[in-house]
């Protein structure tokens, strides 16, 4: 039986256009990406999943400069426009400034926004950290303008390490009615055996919460390769907690073209998931995405 595919993570850039692709090569967590220092629109994206089932997708915000966040939901609605690629559209908001919530208003001004993701993933090592503090979640402002995304139903796509545990919990526990989308199943990032449990005590003791739902996305990041082995075991602790319908598939495409083709991806998720329910397949591959995203 054909199951049909929602990319729920995927990016595409017009090279000038992003912040982190000017200049020098700068060291990056998933190492060298001069491969993708290029031009990457949506026929492209299109090309790379048109053999694979993919049907609708979800583009994720990919670090504009942040004054261009409206830039950045102009050309995803322009794709939209030319291509009737991606069906939705997750933008960035700074939640710490005061202007914040004018700026959300902008944003779902755009038919397509569903959410919003600002990174809040803070580590020791400084390559790992985009927030530039572990407790952003604590702050006033920040609070203050995360209580208007319910105006929107907007979901929040959740990047953090399972360092910031306890600030995370709190947030979720704070706003019920706010879908969160944990990115990437939590951030695996340290593969030895303490590491590891503390990433799995991490994801279990936020799973009481029934508006967090598990991203299975992006673990090629940290250790730099597409890893059929590793998927699996992922893939498998995490539902060996939460059920499929609070779990969803996601490329991180194009950066994990660095390392691999989108057939290697889908093969890989595809073999993790091979002894599932064909309705818990539905529901990773397309059902949580379709409904989370109001596709």
């Amino acid at each position: 039986m054909h199951i049909p595919i929602i990319d729920s993570h995927h990016h595409v850039w017009e090279k000038k256009d992003i912040e982190w692709l000017q200049g020098d090569v700068q060291p990056r967590i998933f190492g060298d990406y001069t491969s993708i220092m290029k031009d990457y629109l949506i026929d492209d994206y299109i090309d790379d999943v048109v053999d694979f089932g993919v049907e609708k997708s979800v583009y994720i915000q990919c670090n504009w400069p942040i004054s261009r966040y409206l830039d950045e939901a102009k050309f995803i609605d322009n794709c939209y426009n030319h291509s009737g690629w991606p069906a939705a559209f997750i933008g960035y908001c700074n939640l710490l400034d005061d202007k914040a919530q004018d700026m959300l208003d902008r944003l779902f001004d755009y038919p397509l926004t569903r959410g919003i993701r600002m990174q809040l993933h803070w580590h020791e090592n400084e390559l790992y950290s985009f927030a530039n503090s572990p407790n952003i979640m604590d702050d006033r402002i920040f609070n203050k303008n995360f209580e208007y995304l319910m105006k929107y139903e907007s979901v929040f796509e959740l990047q953090v390490f399972q360092g910031q545990a306890e600030s995370t919990k709190k947030l979720i526990k704070r706003y019920p009615e706010i879908n969160f989308i944990l990115q990437h199943a939590g951030m695996p990032h340290d593969l030895s055996e303490d590491r590891m449990k503390e990433w799995y005590d991490f994801i279990g003791n936020i799973s009481e919460f029934d508006n967090l739902f598990i991203k299975l996305s992006g673990l090629g990041t940290f250790i730099n390769k597409n890893d059929p082995k590793f998927i699996n075991e992922i893939v498998n602790k995490v539902l060996n907690i939460y059920n499929s319908n609070r779990c969803l598939f996601g490329s991180n495409f194009p950066i994990e073209k660095i390392w691999c083709n989108y057939s290697d991806i889908i093969e890989a998720y595809q073999f993790a998931t091979q002894k599932l329910q064909m309705s818990d397949k539905k529901n990773i591959f397309y059902e949580t995405a379709n409904r989370l995203y109001r596709l």
